[in-house]
């Protein structure tokens, strides 16, 4: 369960305990609010006992200070303020959040003595505080430290100049939140309780936020030829499902966008299984279709003035006397025929089905696709960068610049017919996989075939939307990665 944090903006706060933080620069002598909040100096006498010189990040928590009218002052480090990125103001939401224990309010001086402090950073420091609020403990009945977890309810007023525009831009953050915190949800949920039919059903939930949702069954997706995403399903006894969803939000003429997510519940590996250990983590191998599921909610919560379609390929991909097997030879729904090398390469074959449909179907103007699809980007890139993948120079350049306004970063990695050629089969038309080297690549390769001319990006964010390292605005197994980065280049370039 995530701390509720009740935000508000307002040009003061009324002091009577609670906490007090304080936003400091390294290159300033003060805080704002400092004048009120500790009369007797001790914020500075404290600093400098405990060496604190406003390092980025760093927080001084000071308990029970002499003639305040708070129980605690926090002071958060923004680094020099020339430095600041708009990403810190995230950062610094975060850390506050983090320090918010044992009270049910708190005030945040967020004006910072030699620094414009816009509307947009003051919304984004509270966006970063709902974000590191977030935790998932729904299957815990026993919870531990509870002196060290927050009030279930804690209001938190925002003390800034332009109260309204705060309010205003916050209205955006809210809503960022939403779509970030259901994708980490969906993660996170175990597979047991979140199969195909579970996962298409949260999908039709969106319907309330006004975006028209179709779900097709295993008899629809046989009826259009669907053998590969089929293929991938019949090991298990959990129906396919995939779901299809429009949100119109721009002008009736325009083409929409669109976004196709890999949604494997589960994956054991299928006749070629995977090792045991550390199988259970393969519950996040619908990271692509949780990013696609949070945007769709994100974009209609903000009535974003675009077109979009959202795409996912739903299955549980199981060892049984039904599985497919290594040398099985299906066919797409495109009609190219693929021979099943190795049945732990299902992603692609539920993507490759759904990117051929919403291509037919919907004609958009671009596709991006998102997918935990390789466990050979992790070694290439870490946790660090996603990996992107792209047949335009244009689309890629907004998705990498999206990445690094929001911190979702993503580094392009390449394709060229020798890497295509790997895939390449004897029997059919290509196989699907082109063995251990250039892995990630092959895999894009393989997905690109089923975009013909239509502008494509494929992420593989098999190292950030599961596992990755913890930071100041999330403390999640499931990140929720990939939100932000595509509502912000719907945001730079779409709208209209």
């Amino acid at each position: 369960m995530s701390a509720k944090f009740e935000i508000s903006f307002a040009k003061s706060a009324k002091l009577n305990g609670g906490l007090a933080i304080l936003l400091k620069t390294a290159d300033a002598e003060s805080a704002a609010g400092v004048e009120v909040v500790d009369p007797a100096g001790v914020v500075a006498k404290a600093a400098k006992i405990a060496r604190f010189s406003a390092k980025s990040m760093a927080a001084l928590d000071i308990v029970a200070p002499e003639g305040s009218p708070v129980e605690r002052i926090v002071a958060v480090g923004l680094g020099k303020a020339a430095e600041l990125t708009p990403h810190d103001w995230l950062k610094a939401g975060g850390v506050a959040a983090s320090k918010i224990k044992n009270t049910d309010k708190a005030a945040v001086f967020i004006e910072v003595p030699g620094l414009e402090v816009s509307a947009r950073a003051a919304a984004d420091f509270a966006l970063g505080m709902l974000l590191r609020a977030y935790s998932f403990d729904t299957y815990k009945t026993k919870k531990n430290d509870e002196e060290d977890k927050p009030a279930k309810s804690v209001k938190v007023t925002v003390v800034t100049a332009d109260p309204g525009a705060a309010k205003k831009a916050f209205s955006e953050s809210e809503a960022i939140a939403g779509g970030v915190n259901l994708a980490r949800d969906l993660v996170n949920e175990p597979p047991n309780v979140l199969g195909p039919v579970e996962f298409a059903a949260k999908a039709k939930d969106l319907e309330k936020l006004g975006i028209e949702v179709e779900i097709l069954t295993e008899r629809e997706m046989r009826r259009l030829g669907m053998g590969a995403l089929l293929g991938v399903a019949q090991g298990s006894v959990r129906p396919p499902r995939l779901a299809v969803m429009q949100w119109k939000g721009g002008k009736g003429k325009d083409r929409p966008i669109a976004f196709i997510g890999k949604g494997v519940v589960f994956d054991t590996g299928g006749i070629s299984i995977k090792p045991a250990a550390g199988m259970e983590d393969m519950k996040g191998d619908m990271g692509g279709a949780a990013a696609v599921i949070g945007l769709m909610h994100l974009l209609a919560s903000r009535k974003a003035a675009v077109n979009a379609i959202g795409i996912i390929g739903l299955v549980e991909n199981m060892p049984d006397g039904n599985a497919q097997r290594p040398g099985d030879i299906v066919t797409s729904m495109s009609g190219q025929t693929i021979e099943v090398i190795n049945t732990d390469a299902e992603g692609r074959l539920v993507l490759c089905d759904a990117l051929w449909y919403c291509n037919d179907r919907f004609k958009p103007q671009f596709m991006v696709n998102l997918a935990t699809l390789t466990g050979a980007i992790v070694v290439a890139l870490g946790n660090v960068h996603a990996g992107l993948f792209s047949n335009d120079d244009q689309l890629s350049a907004q998705l990498t610049a999206a990445g690094l306004a929001t911190n979702e970063k993503l580094w392009r990695m390449p394709l060229g017919k020798d890497y295509d050629k790997l895939i390449d089969s004897k029997f059919a038309d290509m196989k699907n996989t082109g063995g251990r080297q250039a892995g990630s690549i092959t895999a894009a390769h393989f997905l690109k075939r089923f975009v013909q001319d239509t502008p494509w990006a494929h992420l593989d964010i098999a190292g950030t939307a599961m596992g990755s390292p913890q930071d100041e605005i999330n403390q999640s197994w499931g990140s929720g990665f990939g939100v932000r980065l595509l509502d912000e280049l719907v945001r730079a370039h779409y709208e209209s």
